[in-house]
């Protein structure tokens, strides 16, 4: 899971809200055969939304060049457009996906259960030896009307650190021609930006 580390010669930077999107990020772009570190490519937990203007302003300092990207969840698209703005760009009615910005709907969780499939990221649960935790919460009497897909994204935020092992589990077995399709738009966004990388043979 080779990154970018954070040493101001990165040539592009991915923008995300937290470290389980860094996480599938960059276990996709692995299996894309992208060495982000080899291509200067940082992906960027900011650690919160709202950190958004924070980042921006960093990586468009003057006398810095870097193409900047990102993901978001869609219900926080007004911080993202607050801080494109801010920056001197037009992000108070531009589409944001001509910015380089792509929505995750509701949020990267949801967008990986999606994808592969609720029974499919409950055998990733068993994998993980957490089975009959799972079992203790869906027995819950608030998890108990709810669906399949709601309990296990109730699992996966419910301890520290859930989010981030899932997402990497999720990445990880997500077959590549069902990726999300905000993931795998933003990591061809920074491809095309930055030229041919080297492919691994899953392509």
């Amino acid at each position: 899971m080779a990154e970018a580390s954070s040493n101001g010669d990165a040539r592009a930077v991915v923008l995300v809200e937290g470290v389980s999107d860094r996480a599938a990020l960059a276990v996709l772009a692995g299996r894309r055969g992208m060495d982000l570190a080899a291509t200067g490519i940082e992906i960027v937990s900011m650690d919160g939304i709202t950190n958004i203007g924070h980042h921006l302003d960093r990586y468009h300092a003057p006398g810095r060049h870097v193409l900047v990207t990102g993901l978001y969840d869609d219900g926080e698209e007004r911080f993202v457009r607050r801080g494109l703005s801010r920056i001197g760009l037009d992000g108070e009615s531009a589409p944001l996906e001509q910015l380089g910005f792509y929505a995750c709907s509701p949020d990267l969780e949801d967008e990986l259960i999606r994808a592969l499939g609720p029974s499919v990221v409950e055998e990733i649960v068993a994998a993980a030896g957490e089975l009959r935790s799972f079992r203790r919460l869906q027995r819950q009497p608030a998890q108990r009307s709810r669906s399949l897909h709601d309990q296990l994204r109730r699992l996966m935020g419910g301890r520290s650190g859930g989010k981030e092992r899932y997402a990497a589990a999720m990445a990880a077995a997500v077959p590549l021609d069902r990726v999300p399709r905000p993931l795998d738009a933003v990591l061809t966004h920074v491809h095309a930006a930055l030229g041919p990388f080297r492919l691994n043979s899953e392509l």
